[in-house]
C-alpha cells in the first residue's frame, strides 16, 4: 500500500479534515488527521497497519504502549498483529500515567505507539511513564507522522506515511487572523 492509497483511506472515511484546528501540541493548523474515524473499520485498520507491521516486526519487544486516547486502538491492533500485549496510558489531572492496573516490569522491552505524531508531546510524556517503571522503550512508531521527520524521540521512529501539514503557533497563526473558527478535534484538556 502507498502513501497516497494511505491518504486516499482518510479522505474516504472523512478522517483527513480541512479547516482550523488546535492540536493537542497547542498549535494551530488547517488539517487534522481523525484516525478515530479509519480505525472504526477493522478490516480497513488491519489492512494498514499490516503495512506497518512490515517495518517494525524485526524489533524485540513484548509489549506496545500507547497514549490515550488516539493510540489505544492502533496500539492494540498492532500489537494483536505482532502477537504482543498492549496497554496504555492515560491522563489524570494532566498528568501522563498508568491506570486500570496496567504495570511494567524493570527491563521490559516497548514499543510506543502513537495514531498521528506532531510535535511528539504526548509520545513523550508517554516515554517517560514507560522508564520510570524500569521498563525500556525501543522504538516508537505511529501511522502518521505530521512532524516532517523533526521529533526526536532519542529512540528509533519508524511512521507508516510522513505527511506534509502546515502548524502555527497561536500568535502567528494566519487562519486566526482571517477569523476562521477554530476547532479543538483532540482529546486533550487545555488549561
Amino acid at each position: 500500500m502507498t502513501d497516497k492509497e494511505i491518504i486516499e483511506i482518510y479522505k474516504k472515511h472523512d478522517a483527513l479534515l480541512k479547516g482550523h484546528f488546535l492540536l493537542s501540541s497547542g498549535l494551530h493548523s488547517d488539517m487534522y488527521l481523525q484516525s478515530a474515524l479509519v480505525m472504526q473499520y477493522p478490516v480497513i485498520a488491519e489492512s494498514i497497519i499490516n503495512e506497518l507491521v512490515k517495518k517494525v516486526y524485526y524489533m524485540n519487544f513484548t509489549t506496545v504502549v500507547s497514549p490515550a486516547i488516539g493510540g489505544i486502538r492502533f496500539g492494540y491492533e498492532l500489537a494483536r498483529l505482532l502477537k504482543k500485549r498492549s496497554v496504555f496510558t492515560e491522563r489524570t489531572n494532566g498528568q501522563m500515567s498508568f491506570r486500570r492496573g496496567f504495570s511494567l516490569q524493570e527491563g521490559e522491552s516497548v514499543l510506543v505507539a502513537e495514531d498521528v505524531v506532531t510535535t511528539g508531546k504526548s509520545t513523550k510524556e508517554c516515554i517517560k511513564v514507560v522508564e520510570d517503571t524500569g521498563a525500556k522503550v525501543v522504538g516508537v512508531t505511529s501511522l502518521i507522522d505530521r512532524s516532517g521527520g523533526d521529533v526526536d524521540f532519542g529512540v528509533p521512529f519508524i511512521p507508516l506515511i510522513t505527511v506534509e501539514v502546515n502548524t502555527y503557533e497561536p500568535g502567528e497563526c494566519p487562519l486566526c487572523k482571517e477569523g476562521i473558527p477554530l476547532t479543538k478535534p483532540g482529546s486533550r484538556e487545555f488549561v
